[in-house]
């Protein structure tokens, strides 16, 4: 499936030095956004890319006509109460974006319409919105070109009228102060895109007179906010891979200086809520799976507080929320979500779990702090999603609301989910769940492996009503929760990073190597798929186990390692050093230099590859898949199909619009399923 005219980048030698060891990086040239040659080859790269999906264009709007199929052109989202009102979330045919309805006594009104904020806009998202204490205002912040750089405005809710205020180059994140007039919002550093300025805004007021909070000077470090679900307290949330510091203010005080919580101790993590009798800590002091500590007033050190709840070496915290009269507990055991209810009164406890094989369990949307009643999310490979009303005084619950699939030939008892064990090479078990339409012949499907595996970021078990077009013409799906993310709790992470990094990389070859040796696929139709941190995966395996694959999918992926972790520059790159290491240091530069996708590419054969990217890329540069594509075009000794796909008007997250987003999905599954000659 070779094509002609394959694109062909020019080559300026470009020579990279470090501790004596020199690189020739002839693709350096790439990273000058917006220069003519870049722009060329791009434009030379999309074509050739759009010339080979000319005789994949019918699949892909089939598939995506199978999508529409299954999903309500009017679907409504789960309800869900804010500020004493309840809320909900449309879709509407003909349109890309989301209302949000105000419901009241079986009436819906309009609230907020993303489509009318997005009209004349190649890219739009709405990255928060928030209401005032009292109502009365919005506070919206939107990105309108894909840079993760949002615009705030505020609206006053009576009219309909959008105030003066308008505040450039946030993160998205707003909270307000209890006084209805005051917000508090994230900038960035300009440069590395860091978030590491907290300012305070009073509405009608001119952007100078704005109230720089705090800032965050270690570089190592960003900063989030949250507020208590009390009301009183707004945390500002200072964290590097390894470490965390909270500073609180008062909420009813938007001109409280911040004060530190606990100090920042190197190692320690922890998190705050607040409850009317106290705060309630999750800390990973002497904790590596966390504890729950208390305190009754604000501490001065960990000794002051007492331990709620101790660390196990088999369960893992994962975090804690507050209500008056109950305290919920998220935990993570063998993998598996629950959820444990500790009423204050009985101290009675209560959990939430369900039997299947693999699953995944969460809190949703509980902003009543007086509420007795919990709303969670269930769902699995083969069960949409499920919101629960669940009362924690009598433990009785019904179900609030469940995404439908309109497909008439949809049931789930026509598939199967299961979790497997694969046995790496030091011998350690790695959870896979998998999912397959039940009657196919395993051990002759074909394999759609996805992985992860980076900044303890677990990969949920879900279902996806997208996914079914690839099961129904019989494929199997499987996750591979490899060591990197927090699946099987802290030492999960601490084994896939820094100088162990490479396990997970042998995880996921280990993985495919298990699935087709135990009969669960066809060994010789196993493709990979992954994207951010999962393209390095793809990148490493992809050097590592070519062999294995048929092809690889591989979206905004972080395949120059070694180059954009020595370019203090580049956003992001020194908060990094937490994750990777840093290699200005000698051992980690040349253990990155080990596994970097791009600095190991080989003149051998590769499988096929589908690499995307976002031109406004903020976390991964567009340059970094770009010179990872030259490259490979030069050195690649196989006539596989390989195709890269950049979108001018996107971000890390892809283009916006429910039209655009189920395109780039069909286009994956289309290049996959045209591997297959499943092209109908």
């Amino acid at each position: 499936m070779a094509q002609n005219n394959t694109p062909k980048a020019p080559k300026i030698d470009k020579t990279l030095s470090k501790f004596n060891h020199e690189r020739n990086d002839p693709y350096y040239w790439m990273n000058q956004r917006d220069s003519a040659d870049v722009l060329k080859y791009i434009e030379e790269e999309n074509k050739y890319c759009k010339s080979y999906f000319l005789k994949l264009d019918p699949l892909v709007s089939k598939i995506q006509g199978e999508i529409e199929k299954r999903i309500d052109p009017n679907e409504q989202k789960s309800p869900f109460w804010y500020n004493g009102k309840l809320f909900q979330a449309r879709n509407e045919e003909g349109m890309e974006y989301e209302k949000i309805y105000a419901l009241k006594n079986d009436k819906a009104s309009l609230f907020f319409d993303e489509n009318e904020r997005a009209k004349n806009q190649s890219f739009y998202d709405l990255a928060d919105w928030e209401l005032s204490p009292n109502n009365k205002y919005l506070a919206v912040a939107e990105d309108f070109k894909g840079r993760r750089k949002n615009t705030i405005s505020i609206r006053k809710n009576k009219t309909g009228a959008y105030l003066n205020d308008r505040i450039e180059n946030s993160n998205g994140d707003i909270l307000w102060s209890n006084d209805n007039k005051t917000i508090y919002y994230i900038v960035k550093d300009p440069q590395t895109l860091r978030e590491y300025q907290v300012f305070r805004h009073e509405i009608g007021t001119p952007n100078s007179e704005d109230v720089l909070v705090y800032q965050e000077d270690d570089e190592k470090y960003s900063v989030y906010f949250s507020k208590s679900k009390t009301g009183d307290f707004i945390f500002i949330n200072c964290y590097s891979s390894l470490t965390s510091e909270v500073l609180w203010l008062d909420a009813n005080n938007p001109k409280s200086v911040p004060q530190v919580f606990l100090k920042r101790k190197q190692g320690h993590l922890y998190a705050v809520t607040h409850h009317g009798n106290g705060f309630y800590i999750v800390s990973n002091n002497e904790a590596p799976n966390n504890k729950i500590l208390f305190a009754r007033t604000i501490p001065k050190s960990l000794s002051q507080c007492e331990v709620f709840q101790e660390t196990s070496n088999k369960t893992y915290i994962n975090g804690i929320s507050s209500f008056q009269e109950f305290l919920v507990i998220q935990e993570r055991t063998k993998g598996l979500n629950k959820i444990k209810i500790y009423p204050f009164e009985s101290r009675e406890t209560k959990y939430i779990a369900f039997d299947e094989e693999t699953y995944y369990l969460g809190l949703a949307m509980n902003d009543d702090y007086k509420s007795n009643t919990l709303y969670y999310t269930y769902n699995s490979m083969t069960t949409p999603s499920s919101i629960y009303a669940y009362d924690m005084s009598t433990g009785k619950q019904e179900l609030w609301h469940q995404k439908e699939i309109k497909d008439p030939e949809f049931a789930s008892s026509n598939y199967r989910s299961e979790r497997i064990w694969a046995r790496a090479n030091d011998g350690t078990e790695i959870p896979v769940s998998i999912v397959y339409k039940k009657g196919i012949e395993l051990s002759q499907a074909p394999l759609l492996l996805y992985g992860y595996g980076s900044y303890g970021i677990t990969i949920p078990d879900v279902f996806s009503a997208t996914r079914l077009s690839l099961l129904d013409r019989g494929f199997v799906f499987a996750v591979a929760h490899i060591r990197g993310g927090k699946y099987m709790g802290e030492h999960w992470y601490e084994n896939g990073k820094f100088m162990k990094k490479i396990n997970s990389f042998t995880d996921f070859i280990n993985a495919a190597e298990y699935l087709g040796h135990m009969g669960y696929c066809d060994p010789a139709k196993i493709y990979a798929q992954g994207g951010s941190a999962g393209g390095l995966l793809m990148g490493a395996v992809a050097n590592m186990a070519p062999y294995l694959w048929k092809g690889v999918v591989s979206q905004v992926p972080f395949v120059d390692v070694l180059t954009t972790m020595l370019d203090e520059t580049i956003p992001l790159t020194t908060s990094e050093y937490e994750e990777w290491g840093n290699p200005n240091e000698e051992s980690y530069y040349y253990y990155l230099l080990k596994y970097s996708p791009y600095d190991n590419i080989q003149k051998m054969e590769y499988p096929a590859m589908y690499i995307t990217t976002g031109y406004h890329d903020s976390q991964v540069q567009y340059w970094e898949p770009l010179k990872y594509v030259a490259k490979m075009r030069a050195y690649k000794k196989d006539q596989n199909p390989f195709l890269f796909d950049c979108n001018m008007d996107a971000g890390h997250g892809g283009g916006s619009g429910l039209s655009n987003e189920r395109k780039e999905i069909a286009k994956v599954y289309a290049f996959i399923l045209g591997m297959e000659n499943k092209i109908k």
